[in-house]
């Protein structure tokens, strides 16, 4: 199987890569008003994102969207309590919700007061009620991108990779020993535009291995992403891009 296209968005530095995706964001959600009345958005966790959102609730974005029309999901979750620190709800919460005053009926958190598989099957229940008898096709997929080549909580050597349902699985992680909550690739790649936020050298070898090397997802599993008839944007600094062939 032949990999995704992708569209690369490089810029010089890690404002630059946020300010554009800032704008992206902008876009896709009013695109997703005029044309469904509402925007329907999957959410990435960790300090990336979270600068995105500090960014998207601030004087300069926060009037360019219909924040009352936006829902919000998370395309992964750590399995703690939602007060922890480790939470990408909590994160979410305090650097977007709380700021742009959204309705608590506007955030679909994970449960992670359930086990990790109760809180998934709940999760992916959740989503099917969302979006009814339509496919559930979020209008934007905000994903993230581990030093690892890891994605949402799609982790190398993890049986989740080879799920083929659309849905929503736990995760255990051995190294780790933790249990993590995560979309499964097919449920990702349902989406209308799936965005990835990469800034940092940290980042580049991850970056050439997902978008330059053979498919692997054993490996690298972010190369799972892929949209049908459509590109994957991604949105780097150069030092994230700073190892690729293309």
């Amino acid at each position: 199987m032949e990999k995704s296209s992708f569209c690369l968005h490089v810029f010089a530095d890690a404002d630059a890569v946020l300010a554009a995706l800032a704008d992206y964001f902008v876009d896709q959600a009013s695109q997703a008003v005029a044309a469904r009345g509402r925007f329907a958005v999957a959410l990435s966790g960790g300090s990336s994102p979270k600068k995105l959102y500090e960014l998207l609730a601030s004087p300069a974005y926060r009037e360019r969207v219909e924040w009352d029309k936006v829902y919000f999901f998370f395309g992964d979750e750590r399995n703690v309590p939602q007060t922890s620190p480790d939470s990408n709800y909590l994160m979410a919460k305090k650097a977007l919700f709380e700021p742009l005053g959204i309705r608590p009926a506007q955030v679909f958190a994970i449960d992670t007061a359930l086990a990790p598989a109760e809180a998934a099957a709940q999760y992916g229940v959740d989503v099917e009620e969302f979006f009814g008898e339509k496919k559930a096709r979020f209008d934007l997929v905000l994903l993230g991108l581990g030093d690892n080549a890891h994605t949402a909580s799609l982790f190398p050597h993890t049986p989740v990779l080879h799920d083929k349902a659309v849905g929503v699985k736990d995760v255990w992680l051995p190294v780790e020993q933790v249990f993590r909550i995560t979309f499964t690739a097919p449920l990702i790649n349902q989406a209308r535009a799936v965005a990835f936020l990469v800034y940092g050298q940290g980042k580049a070898e991850a970056v050439h291995q997902i978008l330059d090397l053979p498919r692997d997802i054993e490996n690298y599993p972010a190369q799972l992403i892929e949209l049908d008839g459509k590109e994957v944007d991604w949105f780097l600094d150069e030092a994230a891009a700073s190892q690729l062939k293309k």
